[in-house]
């Protein structure tokens, strides 16, 4: 079903389930003779497997990614790239209470009313394994980027109500190196101690809290994305909006450049040296896009994240029938999703941007 699929020419469809035998991705449009690096896709899916922490759930995948076709003495063929991923440690058991009740803030009503089926082992095709699917591919499209000089770094800038400073400017690599050196992935270290001892507590009370994960986007050309109904900006948003769990997606200035005047918010452009390719403005408001297209500044954007919605406390809710029922999480869930969202939407924007990346080609002679 189309439903499965994202993009256009860089195209993504993935298949499985949370419990079931494997989930996957097939990738349709990457260009031959891209050196495909085995171990940058698994360290990739690292960072996102279950496990890694107490503050992440318990459920033990490895994670280990197979390539099925598309790829020969390591590089891309030309031809649709599969890559599958095993499930190895299924408890569909611990969803047996919920056959027949659904489950307050999930996806588990709705999917009976769309489809009159649904799979009520961790909600099947709605659970966010799916989405080990998308950082499989995303990180074939970061190595596509990579070729093109562009960069993608993510790191979480709040959690509940604490907030990380603004490191906008700072070096990347230094950034990076601290992300990964804390469990919460934030790239301030005192912030991450107070996210991580929260997110901790609110765990132990059988409770979830949410949070925001800020991305930002370098050494991406003018030029991509569409002046219409594919603007830059609207497929990133759709990407991340298509990530389990997220409630919002602001660009820019987002939702605080509401408040400011076109005397305050306008980017003025810099006079560019003789010797330069890059387009730069005093402010960088507009998030790198106008009108939809890339204007050689950063890329930055947010996207805030929901609570997960299995709470380890009873909940009034009603049963297939809508009668009055009352039920309570079972099994092995995040009590906090963003530490290991970072990644997932780092591959959704790295996603876009591939497919926009050769979308361009098409639009100049």
């Amino acid at each position: 079903m189309a439903g499965n699929s994202f993009g256009q020419l860089f195209r993504i469809t993935t298949f499985g389930e949370s419990h079931g035998v494997a989930i996957g991705v097939i990738i349709d449009g990457c260009p031959a003779q891209l050196d495909i690096d085995m171990d940058f896709i698994q360290s990739e899916l690292d960072k996102r497997k279950p496990g890694q922490s107490k503050i992440t759930t318990q459920r033990k995948e490895s994670d280990t990614v197979q390539i099925l076709s598309g790829v020969f003495e390591g590089k891309s063929t030309g031809t649709p790239i599969a890559l599958l991923i095993p499930n190895e440690d299924q408890r569909s058991k611990d969803y047996g209470h919920n056959v027949d009740v659904y489950r307050p803030s999930h996806a588990d009503y709705v999917y009976d009313a769309k489809y009159g089926i649904r799979d009520h082992r961790g909600g099947g095709r709605s659970s966010a394994r799916e989405t080990a699917a998308r950082v499989a591919a995303g990180a074939i499209a970061k190595l596509l980027l990579k070729q093109q000089g562009i960069e993608i770094f993510a790191h979480v800038t709040s959690v509940g109500t604490i907030e990380a400073p603004n490191l906008e400017g700072n070096d990347l690599s230094a950034l990076l190196q601290i992300r990964e050196d804390n469990i919460v992935r934030c790239a301030d270290p005192a912030t991450a101690h107070e996210m991580i001892e929260f997110i901790d507590s609110v765990r132990k009370d059988g409770d979830t809290v949410g949070g925001k994960i800020s991305c930002v986007i370098k050494g991406c050309p003018a030029g991509l994305g569409e002046p219409v109904f594919d603007k830059l900006h609207a497929d990133l948003g759709k990407a991340m909006l298509s990530i389990n769990a997220v409630h919002g997606f602001e660009y820019g200035s987002g939702f605080a450049g509401s408040e400011l005047r076109g005397s305050q918010h306008n980017d003025i452009p810099q006079p560019k040296a003789a010797d330069s390719k890059v387009f730069k403005t005093t402010t960088n408001y507009a998030g790198g896009i106008l009108g939809g297209i890339s204007n050689g500044m950063d890329i930055t954007f947010k996207v805030a994240f929901k609570p997960v919605a299995t709470i380890m406390h009873n909940q009034q809710t009603i049963n297939a029938a809508g009668e009055a029922s009352e039920i309570k999480g079972k099994g092995r869930h995040d009590p906090c999703v963003v530490p290991r969202a970072v990644v997932i939407v780092e591959a959704m924007a790295a996603l876009v941007l591939a497919d926009q990346f050769l979308r361009n080609k098409a639009s100049i002679i």
